[in-house]
């Protein structure tokens, strides 16, 4: 490709932002890494998310905040596929299932986890997959993409 006189090189895979970018936009590998570190963080702070001292408000702001930017850093380039996004559901449920505690049920008294249905009725804000489209849609919205006209050819 040549941009202003200058001939860009094709590559592979290259890492913008700290996030590996290949040609084909496999982000499997890179989906699960930040997973990865996204638990560590989890795990980091699962005692005060557990925490009966907190509200349940302040405990959303701590995974909004300290944890879900540790996961979707770089979500901007992810292309997802039904599995991965399942998988961040999946994760995100764990922890708001951490924040909004065992449910008792009335008829057997045993405490339960609560469903999914319950959680999103919980937890009114978007959820991670929504997070992470309104986020790529904002990207590709944005000038440094879509707003040089010609020179941007190749994308």
């Amino acid at each position: 490709m040549k941009m202003d006189n200058s001939l860009i090189e094709r590559v592979e895979e290259f890492k913008y932002l700290g996030t590996n970018l290949t040609y084909k936009n496999y982000n499997q590998e890179e989906i699960k890494s930040k997973m990865k570190l996204g638990n560590a963080c989890y795990y980091s702070v699962q005692n005060i998310l557990s925490s009966s001292f907190l509200s349940k408000t302040l405990k959303i702001k701590i995974y909004r905040t300290i944890i879900l930017p540790v996961v979707l850093y770089g979500c901007e380039t992810w292309s997802l596929t039904l599995r991965e996004e399942r998988r961040l559901r999946v994760f995100e449920n764990r922890v708001l299932r951490r924040v909004f505690e065992p449910k008792r049920d009335e008829v057997t008294g045993e405490w339960r986890k609560l469903h999914n249905e319950e959680l999103r009725d919980h937890y009114s804000l978007p959820n991670i997959g929504r997070v992470v489209k309104s986020r790529r849609m904002r990207w590709r919205s944005t000038s440094h993409v879509w707003g040089r006209g010609e020179m941007c050819t190749g994308f």
